[in-house]
């Protein structure tokens, strides 16, 4: 079991205890102070050490578990997982050098771009308290004239203050990022969607057309500094990857 307990909170951040929790544990995972396979402390330790309620620290590991973070073992306890969360077959291209290193002529327009104030759903997303403020872009990316991608992303302006002040027009958001910062992880989850009636409009599609959507999550020194949803026509748009397969291990 881990020596580097968990023991402390700061109740007076806006920051929701179960995400002040999830916080401190990927940080012990990403510093390695915590390494594969660790056993961590018990349920009943974490909540008598932290002093908040079963029910937090279960959402806590529930969540880093779903997130591929931990493993639980039933009669064991919960562990730092041991193999790759994610076999990562996606990488972090713009969608601007893609079009680009085809042969195509990229441009963008952008839709929506502002402070907003967050919802549920969008706090979740970032690890952030429902109504604090992001920055939410929203553009949509051609191939010559014809469209090839919806962007809609979430930024912290804490972690990354400078973003509004940007002209998106000229440059993309991923091009902007990438050269701000290295990512210390990232989430990638995709999935076929039939789109609604806004989105198939600016595509150009029918509304029975299938989309592939590519929600994509970026973390920084334990925090979410932008999240990101990709939508493509799927008629116009594949993924592909090629990796090396001893890089991972069959479970």
């Amino acid at each position: 079991m881990s020596e580097d307990r968990l023991q402390y909170l700061d109740r007076n951040l806006a920051l929701p205890l179960y995400r002040q929790i999830k916080r401190e544990i990927r940080a012990r995972i990403r510093d390695r102070r915590w390494e594969p396979g660790t056993r961590l402390p018990s349920e009943n330790e974490l909540v008598d050490s932290l002093g908040v309620s079963r029910m937090t620290v279960h959402r806590a590991l529930r969540e880093l578990t779903q997130e591929g973070l931990l493993e639980r073992v039933h009669g064991l306890g919960t562990f730092v997982a041991t193999g790759p969360r994610h076999a990562s077959l996606i990488t972090l291209e713009d969608i601007a050098d893609e079009i680009r290193s085809a042969g195509h002529t990229h441009t963008s327009r952008v839709l929506e771009f502002g402070t907003i104030r967050a919802d549920g759903s969008q706090a979740d997303r970032m690890e952030m308290s429902q109504g604090d403020a992001l920055y939410r872009l929203r553009a949509i990316h051609f191939q010559e004239q014809e469209p090839m991608q919806i962007e809609d992303r979430l930024i912290n302006p804490s972690l990354v203050p400078e973003f509004i002040k940007q002209d998106f027009s000229v440059r993309t958001a991923t091009q902007y990022l990438v050269g701000l910062f290295k990512p210390d992880e990232m989430e990638h989850v995709v999935r076929a969607v039939l789109p609604d009636s806004g989105t198939a409009s600016l595509l150009g599609i029918d509304s029975a057309s299938p989309c592939l959507e590519l929600n994509r999550r970026t973390w920084k020194n334990g925090e979410v500094v932008t999240c990101v949803t990709l939508t493509y026509p799927g008629h116009r748009y594949d993924l592909a990857a090629r990796y090396e397969t001893d890089r991972f291990t069959v479970r």
